[in-house]
């Protein structure tokens, strides 16, 4: 078997986190007197982590001492409340339990904060992930490589043998720079079209064919 390692991406590729962040974002911007988004909007603007989709969502313009303060709303707010609506995606813990089954070690590296990423896991994945990384200081937002070579030099697997799995331009741009091969899944967040032209090494447009690609059947 190829695969010891898989890194996982969380928000639109394991979770459907979409109404908890859109409820979140809209309770923060309503609070500074600013016009709600549309849930799509707020999935368009998601992938770069909190700072970036609170910056999106603002009126272009917005002072930045504001944005600091409709962030730090958001993110009371979806501490409080970011497993309100949130799920795995069908056929995602049946996936996870097999390639444990298998001896593949399975991982999450996200550019969701650190505290929300390990709730989540703990909420859906309990037992079924060797480790779990989310935005934290001192490691650089994907697409640096950064959390992905962490995951691997911790869980001692080398990138030949380890896969990315996510939705979006930066999990695609992460595996690149990790050196690492990469299957982009088209259930998540991200169209083919709001890709940037990038190479797709393995598109998965069902969990079955995902676990086909890392198991084999």
């Amino acid at each position: 078997m190829k695969y010891a390692l898989v890194i996982f991406d969380l928000d639109g590729t394991l979770l459907n986190t979409l109404d908890d962040l859109a409820d979140a974002s809209n309770a923060a911007l309503e609070a500074y007197g600013f016009p709600r988004r549309t849930t799509e909007e707020i999935r368009a603007f998601i992938g770069n982590g909190v700072s970036r989709l609170i910056r999106r969502a603002v009126p272009e313009g917005t002072d930045e001492a504001v944005v600091a303060g409709v962030l730090a709303r958001f993110k009371a707010v979806y501490t409080e409340h970011v497993n309100d609506k949130t799920v795995p995606y069908p056929g995602i813990l049946t996936l996870l339990r097999a390639l444990n089954d298998r001896g593949v070690r399975c991982a999450v590296n996200s550019n969701k904060v650190d505290n929300a990423v390990q709730m989540l896991c703990d909420a859906h994945f309990d037992g079924l992930l060797s480790m779990a990384l989310g935005e934290r200081e001192g490691i650089p937002r994907k697409p640096a490589p950064d959390g992905a070579r962490l995951i691997m030099e911790r869980l001692r697997v080398r990138p030949g043998n380890t896969l990315y799995v996510g939705d979006g331009e930066a999990d695609l741009r992460t595996a690149q720079n990790a050196g690492i091969d990469c299957a982009w899944v088209s259930w998540g967040y991200r169209k083919p079209a709001e890709l940037d032209g990038l190479d797709i090494p393995h598109r998965c447009d069902s969990v079955a064919a995902l676990r086909s690609l890392i198991l084999g059947y």
